[in-house]
């Protein structure tokens, strides 16, 4: 009787786990399409392995875990005058790794600049942003689309 009932805990808790989860992905759709109203890049989804909304002044990110079988593609935007520069680098693939580009901001809604990378790259990767001012805005993504 005993692990009928731990069975049937265990069932509501993932009944509840998967309510939950619903309810976190449904707001997550909604803050992307509210994405202009303070961010500067929506949410990329599920496909996202990064998604900074928004930063504000010089700043950067590392990360890792890209699958070798997957499109990949990084997207950095900005706003409030000025200009971003990025530097991104793919630890186990440098000859891949984009110049260093830079996104011109207006002063009014972000600019969005995306660079597909291709697939068969894996393991981490690192981005850093330079802006021209600190209070200049910026946000970035990088998907790699099922």
């Amino acid at each position: 009787m005993k692990k009928q009932t731990r069975g049937r805990g265990r069932a509501a808790a993932v009944t509840t786990l998967a309510a939950a989860l619903t309810l976190t992905l449904a707001a997550g759709t909604a803050t992307a399409q509210a994405s202009s109203e303070g961010q500067i890049i929506g949410y990329p989804g599920p496909d996202g392995l990064i998604w900074i909304p928004e930063q504000t002044g010089s700043s950067g990110f590392v990360s890792g875990g890209l699958s070798s079988r997957l499109d990949t593609f990084i997207t950095f935007g900005c706003a409030d005058g000025g200009s971003i520069e990025v530097a991104f680098h793919l630890d186990n693939h440098p000859d891949r790794d984009p110049a260093p580009f830079t996104v011109t901001c207006p002063d009014t809604s972000p600019t969005l600049v995306t660079l597909p990378l291709g697939t068969g790259l894996q393991g981490g990767f690192a981005a850093t942003v330079t802006t021209s001012t600190p209070s200049i805005r910026w946000g970035a993504t990088v998907v790699q689309p099922e």
